[in-house]
């Protein structure tokens, strides 16, 4: 017996040793599925109260009957949290029992040249990765993209963004793509970095990529939120906000997706400053907001397709998020997402949902995209991308290339019957 227990404490030894902790003592996500209104606003409470993160929904609010939730709890919530949902028969079972293994894998790092390999795109990167990045390419570019400084953050980070532009043409119009407007979705600054690597050794030689880069300049904006960006590579994986400081509140952030000017703090956000889809004071309260806002409002002629990036859940969502009305354009924005939808499926065998983003998820006022819509850019999407909540906001860096080329090819899909919208009719061109 004896011999058993040395050689099983040796077997862990090492994970103990980088850990710091016990196997049994991990952070964890749990899926947890209340049935009555009772167990509904117990798991209220425990959201609320204790230390966890809700991960799926994005608050308590939108907590209900028959409805999965997805909660991060931290070690030392673990039991108290577990016992409660025993006590009170909450069905409930653990996604993800090593959070603190795969925050580990996602942040090792062994290259932050991206010159070293394609390998340098299927990790992620801290915020100093990604400006070193940027300064890279133009540099290794300079015919081809350039750096605009839209404005900075809160706490006076820079906010770049790349413009792509492989052509001369005249009167040419562009494509806007936003990632890491919420800080812990990490594969999304992934895929904007992916997408300017992509556009640059495919221009030419995919079919695709090439008309669309001959058609269209392309603005990336990388991370939207840099601070956030920033806090959870240094302190809080979690973190989903920005970093900006209440005058009412010792609670921190504002949810940048709830702060732009679409039926700006009604339901679907939040007026209380800890809530995680805070609205802030009012709209473009925030300087990451504004100075998107006001390139946008400065470009708005230009740039006729708008994509924002997010994750997790497998969704192309298209206006409105903001209410249940329906865009004007409506069945073309479901029939680009359709084809989108179907040409993941077919190429990577995957299945995104697809909808105006009210229906199909929930109400959520003050986002980039309906405020997009509005300002005239009628091509507007939010990509959520990998996974369902396996990995959910801890997707490990194996899965950034298929997440990636996933995202890629609705852009593209979507993208080409733009441009094609944006072709003049025969018609105009026929006689009487």
């Amino acid at each position: 017996m004896k011999t058993v227990l040395i050689v099983f404490a040796l077997m862990n030894l090492d994970k103990l040793l980088k850990t710091g902790r016990c196997i049994e003592t991990q952070d964890q996500i749990l899926s947890i599925t209340p049935t009555t209104q009772q167990q509904v606003d117990i798991l209220k409470n425990v959201s609320t109260q204790y230390e966890t993160s809700l991960w799926q929904p994005v608050s308590h609010q939108y907590i209900k009957e028959e409805t999965e939730v997805h909660l991060f709890v931290p070690t030392s919530s673990l039991a108290t949290v577990k016992d409660l949902l025993q006590k009170h028969d909450i069905r409930h079972e653990v996604l993800l029992d090593n959070a603190n293994e795969l925050i580990e894998m996602q942040t090792r790092n062994d290259s932050t040249d991206p010159r070293s390999g394609s390998t340098f795109y299927e990790r992620y990167h801290s915020l100093e990765d990604i400006y070193y990045w940027i300064n890279l390419t133009i540099q290794d570019n300079p015919s081809r993209v350039k750096a605009i400084l839209l404005g900075s953050s809160y706490e006076k980070r820079p906010l770049y963004a790349l413009k792509l532009s492989f052509s001369d043409r005249p009167n040419k119009k562009a494509m806007w793509i936003d990632c890491g407007i919420h800080a812990r979705e990490w594969i999304s600054p992934a895929f904007c970095l992916w997408f300017v690597q992509y556009s640059l050794a495919f221009y030419m030689q995919n079919q695709d990529i090439t008309q669309i880069l001959d058609n269209l300049d392309v603005y990336v904006l990388p991370v939207l939120n840099p601070d956030g960006y920033h806090y959870t590579w240094t302190t809080n994986r979690m973190w989903r906000k920005n970093r900006s400081l209440s005058k009412v509140s010792s609670c921190v952030g504002v949810d940048l997706n709830r702060n732009f000017d679409a039926n700006w703090c009604t339901e679907g956000a939040s007026d209380y400053p800890c809530s995680e889809i805070y609205c802030g004071e009012f709209p473009e309260s925030e300087p990451e907001s504004q100075a998107v806002a006001d390139f946008l409002r400065s470009h708005k002629n230009t740039i006729q397709l708008y994509f924002s990036i997010h994750s997790y859940s497998q969704m192309l969502l298209f206006p409105y998020s903001c209410s249940l009305e329906e865009a004007e354009n409506h069945n073309d924005l479901l029939e680009m997402a359709k084809q989108a939808a179907q040409n993941i499926k077919r190429y990577y065998r995957n299945i995104y949902k697809y909808g105006s983003g009210a229906k199909t998820i929930y109400l959520a006022p003050g986002g980039s995209d309906d405020w997009a819509y509005k300002l005239g850019i009628k091509y507007s999407y939010t990509f959520e991308l990998q996974d369902r909540g396996e990995y959910g906001f801890l997707l490990p860096p194996s899965h950034i290339p298929k997440a990636c080329n996933e995202a890629l090819i609705a852009v593209k899909t979507i993208a080409l019957k733009v441009i094609e919208k944006m072709q003049p009719s025969r018609s105009s061109f026929q006689t009487v």
